[in-house]
């Protein structure tokens, strides 16, 4: 049986400012719904990912800045550098015998690390 993440909460302050960070950074958005008072649905999925995030009012009890996430890249030098283009601010390259990592934060202070390794098991 295959078991794919769809969905994964970030918890933010302010939407608004959170949704244009993360278009800023490349994802596409996909929903931006008010559900109902009290609940704003916005998914954001980041570049050939199959998993996404959500990001809104009502979505998770979570404290902002408190979710770590990590997304596996082709090339941890050209992700850089399409981030700090972007106005992101990342890491240097973290150089380990294992893979290469960038890392960034959204304004809430969660965190994302960018992995780039050779070889992967699992595509």
């Amino acid at each position: 049986m295959d078991m794919k993440i769809e969905l994964i909460p970030v918890p933010v302050t302010d939407v608004d400012r959170a949704k244009a960070f993360y278009e800023k950074v490349g994802f596409h958005a996909d929903h931006d719904h008010r559900v109902q008072e009290g609940l704003r649905f916005v998914q954001l999925t980041p570049p050939g990912s199959a998993c996404s995030i959500v990001i809104g009012d009502g979505i998770t009890e979570k404290a902002p800045g408190t979710q770590e996430i990590q997304c596996v890249v082709a090339d941890a030098e050209a992700a850089r550098a399409r981030l700090t283009e972007a106005g992101i601010e990342a890491s240097d390259v973290d150089k380990q015998p294992w893979g290469n990592f960038v890392y960034f934060r959204d304004p809430d202070g969660n965190s994302w690390s960018l992995q780039a390794i050779e070889a992967r098991p699992n595509g």
